[in-house]
């Protein structure tokens, strides 16, 4: 009897940790036991196992065998230990060669008749399998051109337990088995379904500020009564924010990874956009879940892209203050009682309200709601929150006279505002160089006060009296230094003077 190991991953939020897997092989009764706090879907990886091996030809011991994940003390779960459980017990039990193996990361979950069934979070586990130093990882054929995104370590795709022990010296005729496929969510290449900047007619501030959020990496709330183009404005956010560069995409396709949904071999290079519902939980907007099988939200899944959330008002208030902290951190926690699992959570959030629940204030048409209800429906959006949030705009409906002027106008277009947002990217990027700031939302207001950067007194004089006289709060003022760098850097300015901070105490306070 013998002891052999191999290797395994283990997923908490993003990061992955290796898991020895060991296998021991004693005499007494036959006995198939797995320790080391598995959850209940890695326990039953038992009968996965025993019957996969059976249906391969190279069946598992018939005296006690038991597993052991180590380190113990981490929480497992899952079904990618499956392949990893089984090429132990194997190399236990002197089927294949224990030194082939102990040097090889394995992932995959077993089907009953030995094939290999795609597994989610491919994409992490195989990134944490490079940093811990590991040169091959053995993947399900399915999970190949995903595993394959990594660079630097060599994948070896099985599409069966059988070609799997083959692999590592075991004595067994090839079968041929056709391999089971992921499905595989189309990697957009652009934001389909998002529409171009040129169809929006009217509301010319927005558009600007649209643009210039885009560049600036800025959040952003619009007020306004239905049919205002809200919603258009912020379903063309995306389309005007640059390709995602491979950090950002590697993490946006790890996500993707980490939800099951099949990525095939490309990263995905657009930003994502995310809309959901206002009946969504806190769980389901920051992420949750039990048992150390924490799972992203919506936050998540919208990183380095936008999250939009229609009727903001309408979502619950602890849903909306979740938001708080990811919103200056850019990354989300979750804390469980067993685990803490880290997730991004830097993205652009679009807000949108209308001045009241029935839409009609300030349009000209008759309001049904009385003062109390119109204050309580917009304070619902807390001050703290509203205070994180850089650029605020009302927006008005579309007049006969602004669709008939708009129809002979030549509006901007996404493709030339996304130019423009490329060149103002640029420029942030040659003064933010080294800093390891990317974008003018995320620089710091100390950064942007210091003496080489302060701007003119007769530029931030507007800004001095907004925070003497309590309009503004310190965390206000320094979000419109920022805004006053963005409105800048797009258009072309060396340096804000006071035209671009006037254009920033605007649209910080258009609003409200």
């Amino acid at each position: 009897m013998s002891v052999a190991r191999t290797w395994a991953v283990t997923l908490n939020g993003l990061r992955g940790t290796l898991v020895e897997v060991e296998a021991d092989i004693t005499a007494g009764l036959p006995f198939f036991t797995i320790i080391g706090l598995p959850d209940a879907a890695l326990a039953e990886a038992r009968d996965r196992v025993r019957a996969a091996a059976v249906n391969s030809g190279c069946a598992l011991t018939t005296h006690k065998l038991t597993v052991n994940l180590s380190p113990a003390s981490v929480p497992k779960h899952g079904a990618g230990f499956d392949l990893a459980v089984a090429l132990a017990a194997l190399a236990a039990g002197g089927a294949v060669r224990p030194d082939a193996v102990a040097g090889v990361v394995h992932i995959g979950e077993l089907g009953l008749d030995g094939r290999l069934r795609p597994t989610a979070g491919v994409l992490p586990a195989v990134l944490a399998a490079r940093r811990s130093g590991f040169h091959t990882v053995m993947v399900p054929t399915a999970n190949a051109g995903e595993a394959a995104l990594v660079p630097g370590i060599e994948i070896v795709a099985v599409p069966s337990l059988r070609e799997a022990a083959i692999r590592h010296g075991a004595e067994l005729e090839p079968v041929p088995v056709e391999p089971l496929s992921a499905p595989v969510t189309p990697v957009p290449t652009d934001t389909a379904g998002g529409g171009d900047l040129a169809e929006i007619i009217g509301n010319p501030d927005a558009v600007r500020a649209l643009q210039i959020a885009a560049a600036g990496g800025h959040h952003l709330f619009l007020l306004g009564p239905p049919g205002a183009g809200k919603t258009m404005l912020a379903s063309r956010l995306p389309g005007l924010l640059p390709d995602l560069d491979d950090a950002e995409a590697l993490e946006v396709t790890s996500v993707a990874s980490i939800l099951g949904e099949g990525v095939g071999g490309r990263l995905a290079r657009r930003p994502p956009f995310q809309a959901p519902h206002h009946a969504t939980t806190v769980a389901a907007m920051v992420g949750g879940g039990s048992g150390g099988r924490i799972r992203p939200g919506a936050a998540t899944r919208a990183a380095h892209g936008v999250l939009f959330l229609d009727e903001a008002p309408e979502f619950p208030r602890a849903v909306l203050d979740s938001l708080r902290e990811c919103l200056e951190s850019g990354r989300i926690a979750v804390h469980r009682a067993d685990a803490v699992a880290y997730f991004p959570g830097r993205f652009q959030l679009v807000l949108a309200a209308n001045p009241c629940p029935c839409g009609n204030y300030g349009t000209g048409r008759e309001c049904s709601c009385a003062p109390n209800a119109r204050r309580r429906y917009l304070a619902r959006l807390s001050g703290p929150l509203l205070d994180r949030v850089d650029m605020r705009l009302c927006l008005d409906r579309v007049t006969v006279a602004q669709l008939r002027l708009g129809a002979g106008d030549r509006p901007v277009t996404s493709a030339a505002a996304r130019a423009r947002v490329t060149a103002a990217r640029a420029a942030m990027a040659e003064r933010l160089a080294g800093t390891g700031w990317r974008t003018n939302s995320e620089v710091p207001g100390s950064w942007l006060r210091a003496r080489p950067r302060r701007l003119a007194p007769s530029a931030t004089a507007p800004l001095d009296r907004a925070l003497e006289r309590g309009v503004l709060t310190m965390r206000g003022y320094d979000r419109v230094l920022r805004l006053a760098w963005s409105v800048a850097d797009f258009d072309g300015v060396t340096r804000p003077g006071p035209s671009e901070v006037g254009a920033a105490l605007y649209f910080r306070g258009g609003a409200l």
